[in-house]
């Protein structure tokens, strides 16, 4: 049966160590950097909430409080805003914090893999259809990956994947889906390989870090065997979930930078940074001068 019960919490895996950007994630939590002046990890919400989601729900690790402290008022400094008659930047910090009681924070007390995470906010979602957002992850497009997701969603329930295309030669390096009928944003999932040998992948249709899932998943996370890297592998509770229930795929068309690279890092602070109308014009010129230099 077709399930269509009303999407409302996404959760956030933020327990990660970031140990790709060491030394900065000594003190650092990775969701916090920076890309041009906003956290990754509020591109990240800002992407759900924009998909009509109400609440938020962030799986933590030891070191990561930082994060529950950005989502929160900070007295001090919103009295020294106002006292300066800093009128701008205080919107813009209200226009950012979840509302009182909109954000929960959990503990995943091991670095047990994504499965784990996902399970350790089984409480917090209950019988719930929720969204997962990897937040590494940035996407920028006409419409958010999530909103339309959802709107995928309201039409064939189940559970959705979004996917990206990528080059057939590149199918080893991700999880990559079948492709079955044709649904409007997408297509019914007949198969989910993880890393395929080159050759043997049904699609060049990738997994890219976005899911909604029915709640059924959480009792098959907690008794997943561990997988690849020794750790509890959602992609593995997945295919078991797939044999009892629908998986479709959306068709994301926009861009997407891994912050988890260094790579995806820096192009995104200067993708984000070139379409800004205040800082474009002090850094056109000196990029291309910068480019011009490499050849």
């Amino acid at each position: 049966m077709v399930q269509r019960n009303r999407l409302r919490k996404a959760v956030f895996p933020v327990a990660g160590l970031g140990t790709r950007f060491l030394p900065a994630t000594k003190a650092v939590p990775k969701e916090m950097l920076t890309v041009v002046d906003k956290p990754v990890i509020q591109y990240v919400v800002d992407e759900a909430a924009e998909a009509g989601i109400e609440h938020f729900v962030f799986v933590t690790g030891r070191g990561k409080g930082v994060i529950e402290d950005y989502f929160d008022i900070q007295y001090e400094l919103e009295q020294t805003l106002k006292a300066r008659n800093k009128n701008a930047e205080l919107t813009l910090l209200s226009g950012l914090l979840p509302k009182a009681g909109s954000a929960s924070f959990t503990r995943q007390q091991e670095p047990l893999g994504l499965g784990h995470a996902v399970w350790c906010a089984r409480d917090i979602v209950g019988r719930e259809p929720f969204a997962l957002l990897l937040p590494d992850m940035i996407m920028r497009g006409e419409k958010g990956c999530l909103k339309g997701m959802v709107e995928l969603y309201d039409k064939a329930g189940g559970n959705i994947v979004a996917v990206e295309e990528c080059a057939p030669d590149q199918t080893h390096k991700y999880g990559i889906v079948g492709v079955g009928e044709a649904l409007e944003g997408g297509f019914k999932i007949t198969e989910m390989v993880e890393k395929p040998a080159k050759g043997t992948a049904p699609s060049n249709f990738f997994i890219n870090g976005r899911y909604i899932l029915q709640p059924e998943i959480f009792a098959i996370l907690e008794t997943q065997e561990r997988g690849a890297g020794n750790e509890i592998q959602l992609t593995d509770g997945m295919l078991k979930l797939a044999r009892e229930q629908a998986f479709a795929g959306y068709h994301f068309k926009g861009q997407t930078f891994d912050c988890g690279a260094k790579d995806g890092f820096i192009l995104a602070n200067v993708s984000f940074a070139i379409e800004r109308a205040d800082i474009r014009p002090m850094i056109e010129e000196p990029l291309k001068a910068l480019l011009a230099a490499l050849k």
